[in-house]
């Protein structure tokens, strides 16, 4: 079993040495320092004139931090955390830090089979704010989200919580091109009919839709 550090029982840190495999992810190697690096920590940084490279998030921020002048600008590679959901599950998230000039966002994601799924959290702060402050403003906000179970298993299959508030992120649903979402709601992939059979319970009833960025509190 994977050993780990507790924090208010809702935190446990993974790790480096571990021998238990972790998920692996399709890498590329940045044009920049030639490191070997997971495609979703790669980004297409240039223009059509000038042509693409391929940066790890940590190139990428030194460039934008430089041309911007951004002197005190200082980026940090994180290692996985782990944090318990309201089902005592440890789930692993993986971090990425993408400096925009106007702020910086320090996003946390889990992985399947190598590509971002199921949670996704997003803070967004200042460029000259300590990273590591930032993050512990993201995993306080990680701690709440995962204390709450919007979906319950009951005798007709996955019902909305006796709470009757559901939160989770927009995503495109491939296998319908496109056409309809799919919902990723406590973590987990909800197809756009299967949401719609859950709030056939509540025929009738009212309903209030809220729309908000991924970086801010639902």
């Amino acid at each position: 079993m994977r050993p780990l550090v507790g924090f208010d029982r809702l935190l446990c840190s993974l790790k480096m040495n571990d021998p238990t495999p972790l998920t692996r992810s399709r890498e590329t190697r940045c044009d920049s320092c030639a490191r070997t690096t997971p495609d979703y920590d790669i980004v297409n940084y240039g223009s059509m004139e000038s042509g693409y490279r391929h940066l790890c998030s940590q190139c990428f921020n030194k460039e934008v931090a430089e041309s911007a002048g951004l002197i005190g600008f200082e980026d940090a590679r994180l290692e996985p955390v782990g944090l318990v959901d309201s089902s005592g599950e440890v789930r692993e998230f993986h971090f990425r830090t993408y400096l925009f000039v106007t702020g910086v966002a320090l996003d946390a994601f889990e992985l399947c089979h190598g590509h971002p799924s199921g949670y996704h959290f997003q803070i967004i702060g200042d460029p000259e704010e300590d990273l590591l402050v930032l993050l512990g403003r993201l995993l306080e906000k990680m701690r709440r989200a995962l204390s709450t179970k919007h979906l319950t298993n009951g005798e007709r299959g996955l019902q909305i919580s006796g709470e009757r508030i559901v939160r989770g992120r927009v995503e495109c649903d491939d296998a319908r091109n496109g056409r309809v979402p799919v919902l990723l709601i406590d973590g987990r992939e909800i197809a756009w009919d299967e949401f719609g059979r859950m709030l056939m319970s509540f025929e009738g009833w009212q309903f209030k839709l809220t729309i908000k960025d991924k970086s801010e509190e639902l």
